[in-house]
């Protein structure tokens, strides 16, 4: 046999190696009770490193011929940076795939409608690898970090869920939260009636958060708008049950008293006319096109009838007669 046929089955033997190897799930060295391998790649790493940080990671392989696959693939330069999870199965092909596309592992974190700041805190101090950069932070500081100095934090986040590579930072969430919120509330300004009371896109931020904390039932989110728009055109007293309670903070046991009520604060609305200073929790865009966007009525009034749903009423007489059947 010549030495031509020998090389040549040679090279058949190593190529069909190296396809197999490319094809054959990485051994991984798991931790007890993990599923996965955390690999983390940080910016301008180069592929030689990145296939030692593989190896490091806890993956079963030699560095030097994952490095020779990123080469030989041609693609070793387009691996991204960012944090990943290496499964079961994961083979050195299916690796750099993941690697070039930049498919991290992502958690997320829920916002959800009609919290307010201190709950949102809470669900970034719990949320699952998030960088706590606003720990020790207080509000001001927070919102001087978020390019908002002197903002009140309140309902200045958009309730959504957000996706975020492990290792971000909290206040990158609320960055985008921040954004989310801006661009919700400039598109629902843009939608306004032409007959509203309120003067500013914040005005409308603050009655959406009324609108949003007053809402049992999602279809009477217009006619509650409506409500309070009727009563702010005229002056009448707003008298929501929510700004006080938002006004007690943290003392707030779950029982609003008459004292409470007649107690006079920045946000009690038996006391003070007009809107509270700032929004009381965060609207949802469902509430902000209701605040901007309400229902033509009549009603100066509404009283809950215990399912979810309210009655509205466009006299004095009308209402209390709703509240003696509803509520008492």
């Amino acid at each position: 046999m010549s030495l031509l046929v020998l090389a040549f089955l040679a090279g058949l033997v190593v190529f069909g190696a190296v396809g197999w190897w490319l094809h054959e799930p990485l051994a991984l060295k798991l931790q007890p009770g993990s599923q996965v391998l955390d690999l983390e790649i940080e910016p301008g790493t180069p592929a030689q490193r990145v296939a030692e940080v593989v190896a490091a990671s806890g993956a079963d392989v030699q560095p030097v011929l994952l490095y020779a696959w990123f080469r030989l693939s041609g693609q070793a330069r387009q691996i991204k940076a960012g944090s990943y999870e290496i499964t079961q199965g994961t083979t050195p092909r299916t690796l750099l795939s993941m690697l070039v596309r930049g498919e991290e592992s992502l958690k997320s974190v829920t916002l959800v409608e009609g919290w307010n700041f201190r709950q949102v805190r809470a669900a970034l101090q719990k949320a699952e690898a998030l960088k706590p950069d606003t720990q020790g932070l207080d509000a001001q500081a927070i919102m001087a970090q978020l390019g908002k100095p002197g903002v009140h934090p309140e309902g200045r986040f958009f309730p959504d869920t957000y996706t975020y590579a492990k290792g971000s930072s909290d206040l990158a969430v609320l960055k985008r939260a921040a954004r989310a919120m801006d661009k919700r509330l400039e598109g629902a300004w843009a939608l306004r009636s032409a007959d509203t009371p309120l003067k500013t896109p914040d005005e409308a931020l603050i009655l959406a958060s009324i609108v949003e904390k007053e809402t049992g039932k999602p279809s009477d989110r217009p006619e509650i708008g409506g409500v309070f728009s009727n009563r702010l055109r005229i002056g009448m007293l707003l008298q929501t049950d929510p700004t006080v309670i938002y006004g007690l903070g943290e003392q707030f046991d779950g029982n609003l008293r008459k004292r409470d009520l007649q107690a006079d604060t920045p946000y009690n609305t038996y006391t003070r006319t007009g809107l509270p200073p700032t929004p009381i929790a965060m609207p949802g865009k469902a509430a902000l096109l209701a605040a901007v966007q309400p229902a033509q009525t009549k009603a100066l009034y509404f009283v809950a009838r215990g399912d979810g749903t309210s009655h509205f009423s466009s006299s004095l007489d009308e209402h209390n007669r709703a509240v003696n059947k509803y509520q008492r």
